[in-house]
């Protein structure tokens, strides 16, 4: 396989997958010796302490994962990545030296099914995005002499520059056998609900989540009567129980030829627990959006009777809590959007002795406040709220029967 490239420095017009592959070795022990110096030390021997745990113990497969997440994926106090700074460190390298280097800045993180094997290479199945991967190492094909089709992978992978569906894996990489398989399909489940990003590097998965979290804010609106409830911590989970468990039992009567008498796979109950920090809120806010999705919020009834008595924002903890609000990156801009719009009389009010702006109209100036206090929230698309497993993770999960697929909400 011939990959077309300019290469002033090799002085040719082409340049081979094995060559590609050759020089990633070249540039991946390199930057590793660059990452580990003590430029970076600052950074990288907290998270390799805060590993390795009290009794000072990490397996080196361990530290390995943890300094490559590191070289390719931490953010450094300006912003760029330890690849950022190699790049721009390093003059000699040619253009398809800093292409490749600056493509390993989005590495495909992952639990892999391996399906077979091709020459030097694997074709692996990554449970989590239901994408397939095909494989190289930059050891070469004794990377993978003691793993075979069935068997799992616990590993990063990397694009080749310029060849495309061709991958490298990246740090550490640990085989699971085929009879892990059950515990393989519990932690790719974990992936896919704590990091949906993960699963939304396919593209089918997000026109398939959205279609999915439709159908179930309806249901959800059906079953509570509305897309906002404000309620205490107690009621709020046992309502959620008891919506899961009617989503579930709708579930297994849909299909009663697949459930025998079976919990679907991904459930089990108590299915929903509120954090610590929500469970101690007087009120939580529990609003299911039809685009940001299902939400819960602390204290959401204290904010909203400030927005309905703004005489209220003459307490303090009535300001403090809206000051939470406009402040945390955990909470979007969705909840004080609602309050303005369900109070359009008082928001103005609200605001102006908030911000001590006598001048502020939620009409001009809302979406510029948001803008300002909450910019991560608009540098990014939407996605859905729900993750959408493929058909082989649901396999799996369910015990090697077939299903079409298994819904992972995120909290």
């Amino acid at each position: 396989m011939a990959i077309a490239v300019p290469d002033a420095d090799r002085g040719s017009s082409e340049r081979s997958l094995a060559d590609l592959i050759e020089r990633s070795a070249e540039l991946k022990g390199e930057l590793v010796t660059f990452g580990r110096s003590a430029h970076f030390d600052r950074w990288l021997t907290p998270a390799l302490l805060e590993a390795a745990g009290p009794e000072r113990r990490l397996e080196e497969s361990e530290a390995i994962r943890i300094t490559d997440h590191f070289i390719l994926r931490y953010r450094l106090p300006d912003g760029s990545t330890v690849v950022d700074r190699f790049v721009a460190a390093r003059r000699d390298l040619s253009d398809v030296d800093r292409e490749m280097l600056l493509g390993w800045r989005d590495p495909v993180e992952g639990i892999f099914e391996i399906r077979r094997k091709e020459g030097d290479a694997v074709v692996l199945l990554n449970l989590v995005d239901d994408l397939e991967y095909r494989t190289y190492s930059n050891v070469g094909r004794a990377a993978f002499r003691g793993v075979s089709k069935g068997e799992f992978l616990l590993t990063c992978l990397v694009p080749v520059y310029s060849a495309d569906g061709a991958w490298l894996i990246s740090g550490a990489m640990s085989s699971y056998p085929k009879s892990s398989a059950t515990e393989i399909a519990r932690a790719a489940l974990q992936l896919a609900t704590s990091q949906p990003e993960l699963v939304f590097r396919n593209p089918e998965k997000i026109a398939q989540g959205w279609r999915s979290m439709r159908e179930d804010r309806a249901a959800f609106i059906e079953f509570c009567g509305s897309d906002e409830l404000i309620l205490p911590p107690a009621e709020v989970e046992d309502r959620l129980n008891a919506y899961y468990r009617h989503r579930q039992e709708a579930a297994v009567a849909g299909h009663p030829d697949r459930a025998r008498g079976r919990r679907l796979p991904g459930l089990a109950f108590p299915a929903f627990e509120l954090p610590r920090g929500l469970a101690e809120s007087d009120t939580v806010g529990v609003v299911y959006d039809e685009v940001d999705g299902l939400n819960f919020y602390p204290d959401y009834g204290m904010l909203r009777d400030l927005f309905a008595d703004p005489a209220l924002t003459g307490r303090r903890q009535h300001q403090d809590l809206l000051r939470v609000y406009l402040r945390e990156e955990s909470i979007a801009p969705l909840p004080i959007r609602r309050l303005a719009a369900a109070h359009p009389e008082t928001v103005d009010t609200v605001f102006r002795k908030l911000l001590r702006k006598p001048g502020f109209t939620w009409s001009e100036h809302g979406e510029e406040l948001l803008r300002r206090r909450k910019p991560w929230y608009y540098e990014n698309e939407p996605r859905p709220g729900v993750s959408v497993i493929g058909e082989r993770l649901s396999e799996l999960a369910a015990g090697g029967r077939r299903r079409s697929f298994t819904r992972a909400r995120r909290a």
